[in-house]
Order: C-alpha cells, then sequence, then structure tokens
C-alpha cells in the first residue's frame, strides 16, 4: 500500500489523531501509543534524531517511519519534517483510571477553557508532574487536533476527556479563586481536583457552588491575573509531585 493511501485511510478514523513533529511522535511511544502510520520527508534524518534523542524508542521508529512528502498529507509541516497518527486511548479505560481511588495524584480540571494552545500546554505539565489526568468541562475538546499538537504527545502520558460536572472522578475539589485560602497555607491532596476557571471568566457558578474549597495564588495588587498554564504549574508544584522534587 501506498504511503499516501495508508495515511489517507487511518487519517479518516475517528479514533486517530495526528502526531505532529519527532517530540511528539517519542513521547507517544514512551508511554505506549498504537501507532499506526509515519510518515518523513528524510527517514534518515528522523532516525538519527532518535538514536541522539529517544534511543529507548529508537527500534520502534526505525520500523515505523516511511518516506513521503508530508505537504500533501497535512496543511502545516512540522520542522523536523514527521508526522504520525495514532489511536487515541480507550476512554473507559482512561474514565476507569480518573475514578480510581486512593488516587496517587490530582486531576487537573479546566472549566470550560477557551485557548487550544493553553489545554495543551497543561497536558504537558500534567504528564511532567505526574498528575492522573486532565479533565475540561464545556465545548473545547481536548484531543483537538490543536490541542494535541500543543501537548507534544504527552496526551499518552495521562488520561485526557472531557466530562460533564455530574461525571467528575471522586475527590475534594479545590477551586483556584482571588477570594480563596492563600495556597501557602494550605496541603493539597492527592485526591484533590485543582479545579481552574477559563482565561476570561474564572470559575463557572456551579463549579464554584460545587468546590470544598477557594484557593489562591500570591500575586501582586493590581496584577489581574496570571496565564491559565502558570497557575497550573504553580499550583501542581505546591502539591508537590515528581517535578517538585
Amino acid at each position: 500500500m501506498s504511503v499516501v493511501r495508508e495515511w489517507g485511510e487511518n487519517a479518516g478514523r475517528d479514533d486517530v489523531v495526528v502526531l505532529d513533529g519527532f517530540h511528539a511522535l517519542k513521547h507517544a511511544l514512551r508511554f505506549g501509543a498504537e501507532v499506526v502510520a509515519v510518515v518523513a520527508e528524510e527517514p534518515e534524518g528522523v532516525r538519527a534524531l532518535a538514536a541522539e534523542l529517544a534511543p529507548d524508542v529508537e527500534e520502534a521508529v526505525v520500523r515505523l517511519v516511511r518516506r513521503g512528502e508530508l505537504k500533501g498529507l497535512l496543511p502545516r509541516v512540522h520542522p523536523t519534517g514527521v508526522a504520525a497518527l495514532a489511536v487515541r486511548p480507550d476512554r473507559d479505560a482512561g474514565r476507569a483510571a480518573l475514578a480510581r481511588t486512593p488516587r496517587p495524584a490530582p486531576v487537573v480540571l479546566l472549566d470550560n477553557p477557551r485557548n487550544l494552545g493553553n489545554v495543551g500546554a497543561v497536558v504537558r505539565l500534567a504528564a511532567g508532574f505526574g498528575a492522573t489526568g486532565v479533565v475540561t468541562r464545556g465545548d473545547l475538546d481536548p484531543w483537538h487536533p490543536n490541542v494535541v499538537r500543543a501537548g507534544a504527545g504527552l496526551h499518552y502520558a495521562t488520561t485526557v476527556d472531557r466530562l460533564e460536572l455530574d461525571e467528575l472522578p471522586p475527590g475534594p475539589v479545590y477551586a483556584l479563586d482571588p477570594e480563596g485560602e492563600d495556597i501557602r497555607g494550605l496541603v493539597l491532596p492527592d485526591d484533590a481536583l485543582l479545579a481552574f476557571g477559563s482565561e476570561r471568566h474564572g470559575i463557572s457558578p456551579e463549579l464554584r457552588a460545587r468546590a470544598d474549597h477557594l484557593v489562591s495564588l500570591p500575586m501582586r495588587p493590581q496584577v489581574s491575573s496570571y496565564n491559565l498554564a502558570t497557575s497550573v504549574a504553580m499550583t501542581l508544584f505546591h502539591w508537590g509531585g515528581p517535578a517538585a522534587q
């Protein structure tokens, strides 16, 4: 089967996402993704990157990568000249992981986020800190291609899903809010849901009513807010996961 035909047949599947660039492919392979196609303009260069930057997955990269013209397959070609298609993780298994107790790490809850790049950055942070997962509420799909691109393949390193309010996993909700208690005086439990509001409007009234604790980050007076990913990073660092040790 030709590279173009193979790509086209798999790209049309509802359960498949595009991995944009070498680092996304590397991370996806490291965390067990089922990669169904890898196309590179210069496979030798991709193999060299794997040997240098990811020897743990070099064998898989060498086995999967095939030469092809990416401009005919994608609207934008990554500077590393490689793209892949990978199967989305089983949603039921992901929800089971979120619901399992006791949890070793918090779940990050994004309440009606609007910016696709911000959500991808949060996925990267959650993966780095070892969070149990990233859950969104609202219209934004956390598996949108632009979110997956910003997440650099790390959607496969943590559970990522969109849930309704009544579907949230168990655990106390710690909602970030300027009127909350200073985070520096708190210990965030491992089973917490760490809730962050939208970039413009903050926590929604319905989630605020559901919150067990309101938490604030230290901030200089007259500064209105932090970037969403920055807020998540500060909160996870305070929690004290692997990235903070």
